[in-house]
Protein backbone atom coordinates (compact mmCIF):
# COMPACT_ATOMS: atom_id res chain seq x y z
CA UNK A 1 0.00 0.00 0.00
CA UNK A 2 1.41 3.42 -0.94
CA UNK A 3 1.69 6.26 1.54
CA UNK A 4 -1.19 8.10 -0.13
CA UNK A 5 -3.33 4.95 0.21
CA UNK A 6 -2.35 4.60 3.88
CA UNK A 7 -3.22 8.24 4.57
CA UNK A 8 -6.54 7.90 2.73
CA UNK A 9 -7.43 4.69 4.60
CA UNK A 10 -6.63 6.17 8.02
CA UNK A 11 -8.63 9.35 7.38
CA UNK A 12 -11.53 7.45 5.82
CA UNK A 13 -11.80 5.11 8.78
CA UNK A 14 -11.51 7.77 11.48
CA UNK A 15 -13.42 10.69 9.99
CA UNK A 16 -15.81 9.23 7.39
CA UNK A 17 -15.27 12.15 4.99
CA UNK A 18 -17.67 13.26 2.28
CA UNK A 19 -14.69 14.46 0.27
CA UNK A 20 -11.08 13.38 0.61
CA UNK A 21 -8.19 14.43 -1.59
CA UNK A 22 -4.62 13.42 -0.77
CA UNK A 23 -1.71 14.67 -2.87
CA UNK A 24 1.89 13.51 -2.55
CA UNK A 25 3.98 16.65 -2.97
CA UNK A 26 7.27 15.02 -1.99
CA UNK A 27 8.86 15.44 -5.43
CA UNK A 28 8.83 19.21 -4.94
CA UNK A 29 10.92 18.88 -1.77
CA UNK A 30 13.68 16.57 -2.96
CA UNK A 31 16.87 17.32 -1.05
CA UNK A 32 14.98 19.28 1.64
CA UNK A 33 16.66 18.88 5.02
CA UNK A 34 13.59 17.37 6.71
CA UNK A 35 12.86 14.94 3.89
CA UNK A 36 16.25 13.24 3.90
CA UNK A 37 14.99 10.52 6.21
CA UNK A 38 12.56 9.37 3.51
CA UNK A 39 9.36 10.81 4.94
CA UNK A 40 7.10 12.71 2.55
CA UNK A 41 5.26 15.97 2.04
CA UNK A 42 1.50 15.73 1.55
CA UNK A 43 -1.53 17.95 0.97
CA UNK A 44 -4.91 16.88 2.35
CA UNK A 45 -8.32 18.38 1.61
CA UNK A 46 -11.00 16.76 3.73
CA UNK A 47 -14.67 17.56 4.28
CA UNK A 48 -16.29 15.70 7.18
CA UNK A 49 -19.28 16.11 9.47
CA UNK A 50 -16.84 15.26 12.27
CA UNK A 51 -15.53 18.83 11.93
CA UNK A 52 -18.88 20.56 12.51
CA UNK A 53 -18.66 23.11 15.31
CA UNK A 54 -14.89 22.68 15.63
CA UNK A 55 -12.31 25.41 15.25
CA UNK A 56 -9.49 24.91 12.72
CA UNK A 57 -7.00 23.81 15.39
CA UNK A 58 -9.35 21.08 16.62
CA UNK A 59 -9.90 19.93 13.02
CA UNK A 60 -6.16 19.67 12.44
CA UNK A 61 -5.70 17.78 15.70
CA UNK A 62 -8.38 15.31 14.59
CA UNK A 63 -6.51 14.73 11.32
CA UNK A 64 -3.20 14.22 13.17
CA UNK A 65 -4.87 11.82 15.59
CA UNK A 66 -6.38 9.86 12.70
CA UNK A 67 -2.98 9.54 11.05
CA UNK A 68 -1.37 8.32 14.27
CA UNK A 69 2.09 6.85 13.79
CA UNK A 70 2.16 7.79 10.10
CA UNK A 71 3.05 11.28 11.35
CA UNK A 72 6.24 9.83 12.84
CA UNK A 73 7.13 7.21 10.25
CA UNK A 74 5.96 8.45 6.83
CA UNK A 75 4.95 12.11 6.94
CA UNK A 76 7.44 14.96 7.26
CA UNK A 77 5.11 17.80 6.27
CA UNK A 78 1.34 17.93 5.97
CA UNK A 79 -0.77 20.75 4.57
CA UNK A 80 -4.36 20.38 5.79
CA UNK A 81 -7.55 21.94 4.51
CA UNK A 82 -10.23 20.54 6.84
CA UNK A 83 -13.82 21.67 6.43
CA UNK A 84 -17.29 20.81 7.68
CA UNK A 85 -19.94 20.19 5.01
CA UNK A 86 -21.69 23.33 3.77
CA UNK A 87 -25.15 23.90 5.17
CA UNK A 88 -27.97 24.53 2.69
CA UNK A 89 -30.43 27.27 3.33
Amino acid sequence: MTRVEQIRAALQQALDPQLLEVEDDSHRHAGHEGARDGRGHFNVHIVSAAFEGKLPLARHRAVYAALGTLMDTDIHALSIRAEAPAKNG
